[in-house]
């Protein structure tokens, strides 16, 4: 599907751009899921599993801000531990590509308890052990500089084994810092 300024594929919600309208047409034709909200007890399961199971993620300060089968956010405080450039307090691009692929793995998890919604919330929580990166691509458009950083995740395409991300890393004033997208092993 073209977009706006020559971007190919699903439109992408959360850009500062002109086309900061999000169509959900795509997600029409190409549902993940049932766009329905999750249980509490779904919601709950997954957000221990994200914030205090996966320990890199508590280690990072990397926390869900919304979760839902289509989209997925979160919300990166800054500290100094995560700075990259002492001179302009500006964080590790490594802390960026770690959060951007933590955010499509949730995506991921998200489309999965989405895809079996059949399923106990406590059945769906169990899928999600073989889950892996097999590949991760990040763009580095501007440098990360701000009190916090909003992230935000989609699944553009779950099959029975890969799943296929899109990521972005937005300052605390909704420009774009970051992209990614990334490739997972889901079975």
């Amino acid at each position: 599907m073209a977009q706006p300024h020559g971007r190919v594929g699903p439109p992408f919600w959360g850009r500062a751009e002109p086309c900061a309208v999000r169509d959900n047409s795509w997600m029409s034709k190409h549902p993940v899921g049932t766009v329905a909200d999750f249980e509490p007890e779904f919601v709950a399961g997954l957000k221990a599993i994200f914030e205090e199971r996966i320990v890199f993620n508590q280690l990072l300060g990397l926390k869900i801000a919304s979760l839902r089968p289509d989209r997925v956010a979160g919300r990166l405080a800054m500290r100094p531990e995560l700075v990259g450039h002492f001179a302009f307090n500006r964080l590790h691009g490594g802390v960026v590509s770690a959060c951007l692929d933590a955010m499509g793995g949730l995506a991921c998890m998200a489309a999965i308890g989405a895809r079996h919604m059949d399923e106990t919330p406590q059945a769906r929580l169990q899928r999600f052990g073989k889950l892996g990166t097999i590949d991760l691509r990040v763009d580095y458009l501007r440098p990360a500089i701000g009190d916090h950083f909003d992230l935000h995740a989609e699944v553009l395409r779950l099959g029975s084994r890969v799943a296929s991300t899109r990521m972005e890393f937005t300052g605390a004033d909704g420009k774009l810092l970051c992209t990614g997208a990334a490739a997972y092993i889901v079975s």
